[in-house]
């Protein structure tokens, strides 16, 4: 897929990786860039169409892909992460996360299916994470829902194909983002990130493993779950995370 004269939708665009996206596509020559957020008025980047967007509200969704009938790249950016537990954590604030990053995006593609496939097929970037891959005490939630969203967009791309939509999944590490303002290591900027993504759109890639922490961790996966521990364990330890 060509990134130049496509029609973008960003969800979460007003900070953040969101924004990056945003700003790459009208870097990279889209003729529209739809940039959502719950509350549109703090989306503040020039060139673009701002819409109001939950992604969790189904009316929402709804409303979105009326008013963006012309999309033909959905980015589905927009998540959480709460530091819950599965075991000792709050319950609701398990399901707040999979509402947003797995039915939230689940939603989002359902609701706009029909109009990548009348604009040509078109694409879908899932923004998910290494940590679709392993867990950590502290935010063993958010793995379930990153790695719940891993599996839907397997599928995903399954249902699709006959449509012609691509359907990459968008995997890294740390990202120089609020999200991750407490942890010391090496980040990937925002702006790579979306290059990365967007290139790999360019080149039909199902999946783009943006950094080196993801390419490390998806390496470790033939491994038995104890030794992928242990060398996970190591690895945050080299970091100051453990």
């Amino acid at each position: 897929m060509d990134i130049k004269n496509s029609v973008a939708l960003v969800t979460g665009a007003n900070r953040g990786l969101g924004r990056a996206f945003a700003q790459r596509l009208l870097d990279r020559g889209a003729r529209k860039v739809y940039a959502t957020a719950r509350r549109p008025e703090t989306v503040e980047l020039p060139g673009v169409e701002v819409l109001p967007l939950d992604i969790t509200d189904p009316a929402s969704v709804r409303a979105a892909a009326e008013a963006a009938p012309d999309v033909s790249l959905l980015v589905n950016n927009a998540g959480i992460q709460t530091g819950t537990d599965l075991v000792s954590g709050s319950l609701d604030m398990v399901r707040s996360e999979l509402e947003t990053n797995v039915f939230g995006h689940l939603g989002m593609i359902r609701e706009f299916a029909p109009a990548l496939a009348e604009n040509g097929g078109g694409a879908i970037v899932n923004v998910l994470s290494a940590m679709s891959w392993f867990g950590v005490n502290g935010a063993n939630s958010y793995h379930l829902t990153k790695g719940a969203a891993w599996a839907m967009t397997n599928g995903v791309r399954l249902e699709l194909a006959e449509q012609g939509t691509l359907v990459t999944a968008v995997h890294l590490g740390l990202a120089d983002t609020d999200m991750s303002a407490g942890w010391s290591a090496d980040k990937i900027t925002p702006l790579d990130l979306a290059d990365a993504a967007l290139d790999g759109v360019e080149k039909g890639s199902a999946e783009v493993l943006a950094d080196q922490w993801s390419r490390d961790v998806k390496s470790r996966l033939p491994l038995n779950p104890d030794d992928f521990n242990a060398a996970m364990d190591r690895a945050l330890a080299a970091l100051g995370a453990a």
